[in-house]
C-alpha cells in the first residue's frame, strides 16, 4: 500500500511539474505580461546600428549564340562550335575566378502562311517543320571582379547573338561579417554610455548581449510599442575592405590594341576600353546590449 501511495504521490508531482513547465508566461488577453529577468532592476537597453560600404565582389551575365539550319544535328553542332573556343578562353582564367555553365537547346521553326484576314500563321505540325534553331547559352559568374573587363571583352569577341546586362552582387566574407558585428556591439555600448551620462546615471554591468538585436524588441507591457519600433540612425564604420578604410585603386589603363589582327581582335580591343567598375553596396548590422544602472 505504501509503495502504491508513493507512486501515486510521485505521479501527481510529475503531473504538477509538467503543468507548471507548460504554463505560458502570460495569459492571452491580460493587460500585463511578465518582464524579462534582466529587468528586475533598473536597466538600459541599447541598440547598436552600423553600416559600411563595400565594393561588389561578384558579377554575372549571359551570352547566347543562335544558329538556324534545316537539320537539327547540324544546328546543334554549329552552336556548340561557336561556344567551344569561348569556353576554352574563359577556362584560362581558372574556376576560382570565372564559373562557366553552357546549355544548348533546339526548337523547330514551322512554315508560315497568311490566312484570309492577312494574319501570319504557323503550321505547328511535325510535317511542316521548315528549320531548326539551336541556341547555346553561356552563363558566367565572375568571382574575381578584377578580370571582369577581360572576360566581357572575350565574350564580345566571340560575336554572340545577345548579351544580358551585368548584375553585381556582394558576398561578404566571414571576417567582414564578424568585424561588422563587433562594431555593432561597440556602437551599442557607445550609445548606452551617452544616454546614461545624459540622464545622470552610471552605467553598470552587462546583463545581456544579443548580436541579433531581438532582446531590445521585447514588449514589456502588452500592446505597448517595442523598443525597436523606432528608426535608429546607423553609424558609418570602417572595416577591412570598406570604402572608408581603403580607397578603391584607380582603373588600369586600357591595353594597346594588337596590330595586324582580324576583326574579332578589333572588337575585343573596343570592349576592353569599357570601364566595368563594380558598384559599392551597403552592408549593415545591429546588436542589442542591456546594461544595469547604478
Amino acid at each position: 500500500m505504501r509503495a502504491f501511495g508513493l507512486m501515486t504521490f510521485l505521479g501527481a508531482l510529475i503531473t504538477a511539474s509538467s503543468a507548471v513547465a507548460q504554463t505560458p508566461p502570460a495569459t492571452i488577453g491580460e493587460p500585463y505580461v511578465p518582464a524579462p529577468w534582466w529587468m528586475r532592476d533598473p536597466v538600459i537597453a541599447s541598440v547598436g546600428a552600423v553600416r559600411t560600404e563595400l565594393q561588389a565582389n561578384r558579377a554575372s551575365f549571359q551570352a547566347t549564340f543562335q544558329v538556324v539550319d534545316r537539320n537539327v544535328d547540324d544546328a546543334m553542332r554549329q552552336a556548340a562550335d561557336r561556344v567551344r573556343n569561348l569556353s576554352q578562353t574563359l577556362g584560362q582564367f581558372g574556376a576560382e575566378s570565372v564559373r562557366v555553365e553552357t546549355t544548348i537547346r533546339a526548337r523547330p521553326l514551322y512554315e508560315q502562311y497568311r490566312d484570309d484576314a492577312g494574319v501570319i500563321r504557323e503550321n505547328a505540325r511535325a510535317d511542316q517543320i521548315e528549320r531548326y534553331e539551336a541556341t547555346a547559352t553561356v552563363s558566367l559568374q565572375i568571382r574575381d571582379t578584377s578580370v571582369l573587363e577581360q572576360v566581357y571583352a572575350a565574350v564580345l569577341a566571340a560575336d554572340p547573338s545577345s548579351v544580358t546586362s551585368i548584375s553585381f552582387m556582394l558576398e561578404p566574407s566571414n571576417q567582414t561579417r564578424t568585424e561588422l558585428a563587433e562594431e555593432a556591439v561597440r556602437d551599442a555600448a557607445r550609445r548606452a554610455g551617452a544616454a546614461a551620462e545624459a540622464a545622470g546615471a552610471r552605467l553598470g554591468s552587462v546583463r545581456v548581449i544579443d548580436p541579433t538585436g531581438r532582446a531590445c524588441q521585447t514588449d514589456v507591457l502588452a500592446g505597448w510599442p517595442s523598443y525597436g519600433s523606432g528608426s535608429i540612425q546607423a553609424r558609418d564604420v570602417s572595416i577591412t575592405g570598406s570604402r572608408m578604410a581603403v580607397p578603391p585603386p584607380p582603373p588600369l589603363p586600357p591595353p594597346a590594341p594588337p596590330a595586324g589582327r582580324g576583326e574579332d581582335d578589333a572588337v575585343a580591343s573596343e570592349a576592353q576600353r569599357l570601364v566595368l567598375q563594380p558598384p559599392f553596396q551597403v552592408l549593415a548590422d545591429t546588436a542589442c546590449v542591456v546594461y544595469g544602472l547604478g
